[in-house]
């Protein structure tokens, strides 16, 4: 049995928190919970299809240069969703497509494509869905952090500005240690802690 099927999804060593390999995804992505909601769209969207499309030319597939080719499908797959964004709400992905653009790399990055390889298809896309899934809800779990106790509101995608805020403190300048969450230091501090207590966890077990 292959390894990473084996390996719990969310506290193994394929795990998020175990590679890093999307922490630049993770930091940029949830500073807002609108971002973070858009950006875990985007990974479902990219890792689902992406795993169809490689599965239906894998027989075509050549050996040589796949990494590349896996890129440009990668690629491909994450325009169509920033185009289907444009015409949905543009400023949201406006705001956004910066670091959506890192999810192909974050992809290929995580090997998985190499691991599913042999597999059949009943077996792959229930562990990539579950993969893309830990990715986006630890996103998201980062935003319900940083955007409160950062800059004081809570937002959602929609309305005409892109973005609708359920509330928002904006009675004064806050206090300077809270709001650092708010900006990419203050989650790299966040996501530091997050990794010690994660690998203090693993090893403790």
């Amino acid at each position: 049995m292959n390894q990473r099927i084996q390996s719990p999804v969310f506290w193994g060593s394929y795990s998020p928190l175990g590679t890093l390999v999307g922490a630049g995804l993770l930091v940029m992505a949830s500073s807002r919970l609108a971002f973070a909601v858009f950006c875990a769209g985007a990974l479902l969207w990219v890792y689902c299809l992406s795993a169809l499309a490689f599965f239906a030319a894998k027989s075509i597939m050549p050996k040589r240069g796949k990494t590349i080719i896996l890129l440009f499908l990668l690629g491909l797959v994450s325009s169509i969703y920033v185009l289907f964004g444009f015409l949905l709400n543009p400023l949201l992905t406006l705001s956004t497509w910066f670091f959506l653009v890192l999810i192909p790399p974050i992809c290929i990055g995580s090997g998985i494509f190499e691991d599913l390889e042999g597999l059949e298809l009943d077996e792959s896309i229930p562990r990539v869905f579950l993969e893309a899934l830990s990715l986006a809800l630890l996103i998201i779990a980062l935003s319900l952090i940083r955007e409160p106790l950062g800059m004081g509101s809570l937002s959602f995608p929609g309305g005409p500005g892109g973005i609708v805020e359920f509330f928002s403190a904006d009675n004064g300048e806050g206090f300077f240690p809270i709001r650092i969450l708010s900006v990419s230091s203050g989650g790299l501090l966040l996501l530091g802690y997050m990794v010690a207590l994660f690998r203090h966890y693993r090893e403790g077990k």
